[in-house]
C-alpha cells in the first residue's frame, strides 16, 4: 500500500514502500519511462498540499473497490469524486458509472511519454507528489491526477439526478422446508415470538405463525443449512449447516454474527442449547468418534466426551433443568445417556431394532421421549434414562415415526409418521402414551409427498411438515378445525409471470418442474397439478394458458382454469429449447429458439423449424407475432418480420458486448429492452432503433431476467449478484434504484404486479415483492 512517510512508520511499512517526494509530473514520467520499473506498481496517489486526495488504479483482481475503499479509510484517507485520466475511453465510461467526475482521457494517453506535452495540456499543477513502489508487487500503473481546486469543463461532466422513488420490501412467499425421502426434518421456534425455525438451501427461514408473510430469511452460511434452534432467551439462533460448521447469530434485525465454530467433520443434523444458554451440543455424521461435541456457546472450548456412536447421530437433546444430561440418538439403533458438565459416557438403551429419528425432553426435564423407524416411541426418566413405558400401539402408526415434539405443558406429545398421520398422545406420570387424536389433512392425495416427517408444538400452535413442503397449522385449543395450510417451492424459482387481466395473482416455475399460484396480501393460493412434473427451463403464461420447455426436447402447453390444469400437451421440437415468447394476439403462435434456429408452432403442431446460421441465446416476439428479435451468442440483435411461418432479416443492432441473456418488449411497444451475459442492459427505441437508455452496467454479474412496467415508464434487471435494479426510461440510467441482496444465490425471475410493485424471485426459492413510494 502507498502511504506518506510518517504514516507509513505507524504501520511499520517503511521498509516495504521506496517513497519519493518532487514535482509531480517529473516522478510520474521517470516511473513510466525507467525499464526496470516496468510492471511494478500497484498503484500511485497525489497528495494535494495539505489535503490527502488519493487516486489510484490498479488490476489487482484480488481486492474490490469497497475493500480498498474500507483500507484508505481505516489509515485515516479519503476518497475523491473529480478524476484527471491518463487512459482509454472504458476508464472514462467506468469512472462514470462509478460516480466520478472525470475529465482528461485518451488524447493525453498518446502524450504520455511527452513531458512537455503533458505539461500543455494538463488543467492544473501539482505542488507536491509523493510516489511509492513495492518491488513485491508486480501489477500495473495508471495513475489518475486530480485536483479538487479546480473543477473540470462543464461539457465533459454528466450531472447525477436522483431517482424521485424508492423501494421497500412489502411481502416475502418464503421457500418451503428442504425435506428428503426417508429422512425426517427437526423444526423448532421460539415460544416468545411465537415464530419457527427450518432450513432450505444455504437459507435458514424465520417464519411468523401467526402471520406466514411475515418473513426474516438468513442466508450467510457457505454450505447448505441443514437446522436452526433459538437460544433461551429467544436473542440467539444457532445454525448448522452439512461441512459441520455452527453459526451463531442475532434473531433481531440485521442477523449480526456472534461467533462461528468448525464442529463436526460432516453434515449436522441437530443441535440444542442448554438451560442456561452457555452450551450447545451438536449431533450428526463425521469421522471416527466426531459424531456429537458439545462447546461453550462463546469460546466454543469442549465441555466433555461422546463416545459410544458407531454411525450417524441423527438427533440429540439436553436436559432443561438441573443436573444436566445429555441423550443422542442414531442410526446405530442407540439411545446414549451423558453426564455432566464435562459430559461423559453414562448408559446406552437398545430398546429400538431400527434408526432412531428424534429424541427431545419434556419442558420439565423430567421425561424424554425418542421415536424410531421401527414406528415405535419409547418414554425414559429424564434423570437416570431408565425405562417408563411406550406409546401405544394399538392405533399407532403404521409406518416410520420421524419426528416429536412435547406439549408446553409436558402432558401431552406430538408424533408424525411416514404413513401420512400426525398423532397427538397423552403421557401418563408413569410414561405410558395413550392416543388423544389422530390429525388429518385436508386435500391430501394420498401420494408420497404426503408423508410427515416434519413437527412442532408451540403454543397453541401445532405445525407439520409434509414431504412435499406442505406446512398445516392447527390449533391445539381446537384440534376439530381445520388447519391453515401453505406451501411453495423448494428448489429455485426460475421464472414467474404476472397474469394479465388480473395483476394481483402471479405465477412461478421453479426447476424441479413445480408451478405456483401467489396473491398478493395472502402469498400461496395452490398447486397446479400437473401429468408429469418435468423439470422447467423456460416458462411463460398469458391470461388461461401455460408455456413450459425442460431438458428433454419437448414443449408443453398447459390450459388452466380457476387455478386447476385442464388440458396438457406435450409436443416435441427436435432440438433443445433455449428460449420461447407467445403471441398472445395471434392464436396459437409460438416460437422457440435451440442452439441455431427458431422452430414454429401453431397449436400444438411445429409448422417450421428455420436454421439461422448463428449460435441463438435469446427470443421476444410482439402480441400480434408480426415481429421477432433474436439475440445472439456473438452479442448481436437481429430483428426480423415474421411472414407466416418464416423470418425476413430488417436490422442488426450492435451494442451488446456479451451473449444477449434475455429481451422483452414494452407493453406499449414503443421499445424493447435487451441485456446480455457481461452485465449490461439497453433501452431500444423501436421505431427509430436507436438506444434510448444505455450504460445501464451497474450488475457486477450476468443479467438473468428483465421485465417492463404496466405504463412502460420503467424497466427492471435482476442479476446473479443478488441485486435488482430499476431503471426509469426518461432519467439517466445513473439515477437507478438498486435492491441489493434481493435473493441468496441470484435472481432469475421479475416481473411488475402494477406500476408500483415489483416481483423478483431467484435461487433461494422465494418471492418477494417490492414496493415503489414516491420520495
Amino acid at each position: 500500500m502507498m502511504v506518506s512517510p510518517t504514516m507509513a512508520q505507524a504501520h511499520g511499512m517503511e521498509q516495504n514502500i521506496d517513497f519519493r517526494e518532487s514535482e509531480a509530473l517529473l516522478v510520474l514520467y521517470e516511473l513510466l519511462n525507467h525499464k526496470e520499473s516496468e510492471g511494478e506498481f500497484d498503484f500511485a496517489f497525489v497528495d494535494l498540499d495539505k489535503g490527502k486526495n488519493i487516486v489510484f488504479e490498479t488490476n489487482n483482481s484480488m481486492k474490490s473497490r469497497r475493500q480498498y475503499a474500507e483500507k484508505f479509510q481505516s489509515l485515516g484517507l479519503t476518497s475523491v469524486t473529480q478524476v484527471y485520466v491518463i487512459g482509454c475511453e472504458g476508464i472514462l465510461e467506468e469512472l462514470q458509472l462509478a460516480g466520478f467526475t472525470s475529465f482528461g482521457g485518451p488524447d493525453l494517453q498518446k502524450s504520455l511519454t511527452d513531458i512537455d506535452a503533458l505539461k500543455k495540456k494538463r488543467p492544473f499543477h501539482f505542488s507536491s507528489s509523493l510516489c511509492g513502489r513495492s518491488p513485491s508487487l508486480r501489477l500495473s500503473l495508471l495513475p489518475f491526477l486530480h485536483d479538487p481546486r479546480k473543477p473540470p469543463d462543464n461539457t465533459q461532466t454528466r450531472s447525477l439526478q436522483k431517482s424521485s422513488q424508492t423501494m421497500t420490501l412489502a411481502e416475502t412467499y418464503a421457500c418451503i422446508p428442504s425435506t428428503e425421502r426417508g429422512r425426517g426434518i427437526l423444526i423448532s421456534g421460539d415460544s416468545k415470538s411465537d415464530t419457527m425455525l427450518y432450513t432450505n438451501a444455504r437459507s435458514v427461514v424465520i417464519l411468523d405463525l401467526n402471520n406466514p408473510l411475515n418473513v426474516s430469511i438468513y442466508g450467510e452460511h457457505a454450505y447448505p443449512a441443514t437446522v436452526a434452534r433459538y437460544s433461551p432467551n429467544g436473542e440467539w439462533i444457532a445454525s448448522g449447516d452439512v461441512s459441520g460448521t455452527v453459526r451463531i447469530w442475532g434473531a433481531r434485525d440485521d442477523h449480526v454474527l456472534k461467533k462461528e465454530f468448525k464442529v463436526l467433520a460432516g453434515r449436522i443434523d441437530d443441535l440444542q442449547w442448554s438451560a442456561d444458554g452457555m452450551r450447545i451440543v451438536a449431533s450428526g455424521d463425521g469421522k471416527g468418534k466426531s459424531l456429537v461435541r458439545a462447546f461453550m456457546w462463546d469460546s466454543g472450548s469442549n465441555v466433555g466426551e461422546f463416545d459410544g456412536h458407531s454411525r450417524r447421530v441423527l438427533s440429540c437433546a439436553f436436559k432443561p433443568t438441573r443436573p444436566f444430561r445429555i441423550v443422542t440418538c442414531g442410526e446405530d439403533f442407540l439411545v446414549n445417556f451423558y453426564e455432566g458438565p464435562p459430559f461423559k459416557f453414562k448408559l446406552s438403551s437398545r430398546e429400538h431394532s431400527n434408526f432412531v429419528n428424534c429424541v427431545r425432553y419434556s419442558p420439565d426435564g423430567s421425561k424424554f421421549i425418542t421415536v424410531s423407524s421401527d414406528k415405535k416411541g419409547i418414554i425414559y426418566d429424564g434423570k437416570t434414562c431408565e425405562k417408563l413405558g411406550e406409546l401405544s400401539s394399538e392405533d399407532g402408526h403404521k409406518g416410520s415415526i420421524y419426528a416429536v415434539s412435547w406439549s408446553p405443558d409436558g402432558k401431552e406429545v406430538l408424533t408424525v409418521s411416514a404413513d401420512k398421520s400426525a398423532k397427538v398422545w397423552e403421557i401418563s406420570e408413569s410414561g405410558n402414551g395413550t392416543l388423544k387424536t389422530t390429525l388429518t389433512c385436508p386435500g391430501s392425495s394420498g401420494g408420497v409427498d404426503d408423508m410427515l416427517v416434519g413437527c412442532l408444538w408451540q403454543n397453541d400452535h401445532i405445525v407439520t411438515v409434509s414431504l412435499g413442503g406442505t406446512i398445516s397449522i392447527f390449533s391445539a385449543s381446537d384440534l376439530e378445525k381445520s388447519p391453515f395450510q401453505f406451501s411453495g417451492h423448494m428448489k429455485n424459482i426460475s421464472s414467474l409471470s404476472v397474469l394479465r387481466g388480473s395483476s394481483d395473482y402471479i405465477l412461478s416455475g421453479s426447476y424441479d418442474g413445480l408451478i405456483c399460484k401467489w396473491m398478493m396480501g395472502r402469498g400461496f393460493c395452490g398447486k397446479l397439478q400437473r401429468k408429469q412434473n418435468s423439470q422447467i427451463k423456460c416458462f411463460a403464461a398469458h391470461e388461461e394458458e401455460i408455456i413450459t420447455s425442460g431438458f428433454d426436447n419437448t414443449i408443453s402447453r398447459i390450459s388452466y382454469q380457476d387455478g386447476q390444469v385442464t388440458n396438457e400437451e406435450s409436443i416435441g421440437v427436435g432440438n433443445q429449447p433455449n428460449d420461447l415468447s407467445l403471441a398472445p394476439l395471434s392464436p396459437g403462435l409460438l416460437l422457440v429458439t435451440f442452439e441455431s434456429g427458431v422452430v414454429f408452432l401453431r397449436g400444438e403442431k411445429v409448422v417450421s423449424t428455420i436454421n439461422l446460421g448463428f449460435t441463438v441465446t435469446a427470443l421476444a416476439v410482439t402480441p400480434d407475432g408480426t415481429e421477432a428479435i433474436v439475440g445472439g451468442q456473438d452479442g448481436k440483435l437481429r430483428l426480423y418480420s415474421v411472414n407466416g411461418d418464416s423470418l425476413t432479416e430488417e436490422a442488426v443492432l450492435e451494442r451488446h458486448r456479451g451473449a444477449i441473456s434475455v429481451m422483452r418488449y414494452s407493453p406499449d411497444l414503443s421499445m424493447f429492452a435487451s441485456a446480455d451475459l457481461n452485465r449490461e442492459a439497453v433501452v431500444w427505441d423501436r421505431a427509430s432503433r436507436e438506444m434510448k437508455l444505455k450504460n445501464m452496467l451497474y450488475h457486477s454479474a450476468r443479467i438473468n431476467c428483465l421485465a417492463w412496467s404496466p405504463n412502460s415508464t420503467m424497466v427492471a434487471t435482476g442479476s446473479l449478484d443478488t441485486c435488482v435494479i430499476v431503471y426509469e426510461v426518461e432519467k439517466p440510467a445513473s439515477t437507478r434504484m438498486t435492491i441489493k441482496g434481493a435473493h441468496l444465490g441470484g435472481v432469475y425471475g421479475l416481473g411488475f404486479a402494477d406500476d408500483t410493485h415489483v416481483v423478483s424471485s431467484g435461487e433461494d426459492a422465494c418471492i418477494r415483492v417490492w414496493s415503489l413510494t414516491s420520495q
